[in-house]
């Protein structure tokens, strides 16, 4: 992963002379349910960095505007559902894994330069390797195509999949690159379909639709092992459905954490311990 060339006095710099603190955020619609600034504020605790994380929702139509405020006096931003796409727009350099997906879910404002990356595709990588779910040689089948979707299928892609089936609830309205790279299937055919593993990209069954799935019993028999990128609530239907015929589930907390203290590496332009990512799940998981 490309870091940048940021050092911790980079509040005395921007400032002219005069420390302040570091400002950090999370942009998207809708947020009430983030656990974004635990984790950043538990990674600052940790390195002994004085800083902010906060929530900012915005609309569609004033992404651009947000952008170009907080960029005076932000450090970095994550991004979220539904601005990982369209954000791009507002950025002046995008890193080569961010050009590859397609999204963007970290900005880090370099100087003059809003730089864009995508530290989904590292922490979904996390995820698959702490749980012993590589997807090497296997069939997998991936629900959803938005910007979260774009980062998985790369990494099950580069992690050497056998298969990759997207499934979207239209077809003809899933972005074209998906279909040009994908296999695209509805979820009429899911039902048809088997694998050895089962990944939900899309936010059904996240709080507060806990008992909402986007698959139902009898589609999870055909698959292997669920992933579901969702981790409020800590277990989903989705995970339930999985763990009642005794298949292995996963939420999606790990890959939160991955990627939230890969976004701060590059922030902070500093290699962090990979015990980190394990110590703080644990402690967000209590949370939850």
């Amino acid at each position: 992963m490309k870091a940048s060339s940021f050092t911790a006095d980079y509040a005395a710099v921007r400032s002219g002379g005069t420390e302040t603190i570091m400002k950090f955020g999370l942009l998207g619609a809708k947020l009430g349910h983030s656990l974004s600034p635990q984790i950043h504020q538990e990674v600052f605790r940790q390195l002994g960095i004085t800083a902010t994380y906060e929530l900012i929702e915005v609309p569609g139509e004033c992404l651009a505007d947000k952008v170009a405020e907080l960029r005076k006096t932000y450090l970095g931003l994550n991004v979220t559902i539904p601005h990982k796409v369209a954000v791009m727009e507002s950025l002046d350099d995008v890193a080569t894994e961010a050009k590859a997906i397609g999204a963007v879910n970290t900005i880090f404002f370099n100087g003059e330069k809003a730089e864009g990356y995508n530290t989904d595709y590292f922490g979904f990588a996390r995820l698959l390797e702490h749980n012993g779910l590589v997807p090497t040689g296997k069939e997998v089948c991936v629900l959803g195509t938005g910007g979260a979707s774009r980062a998985i299928l790369q990494c099950i892609r580069d992690m050497k999949a056998k298969h990759i089936t997207v499934i979207s609830r239209k077809i003809e309205n899933a972005p074209e690159d998906i279909r040009t790279r994908y296999e695209v299937k509805n979820y009429d055919d899911l039902k048809h379909m088997a694998g050895n593993l089962l990944i939900n990209c899309t936010p059904v069954g996240m709080f507060p639709s806990v008992d909402a799935s986007p698959v139902d019993a009898a589609v999870m028999e055909h698959f292997g092992a669920a992933v579901d990128i969702i981790y409020n609530p800590a277990e989903t239907r989705f995970m339930q459905l999985a763990k009642q015929q005794g298949k292995p589930a996963v939420n999606g907390l790990f890959m939160l954490v991955a990627q939230a203290v890969a976004a701060d590496e590059i922030w902070l332009g500093r290699k962090l311990e990979t015990g980190l990512i394990a110590d703080i799940t644990e402690k967000m998981r209590l949370l939850l």
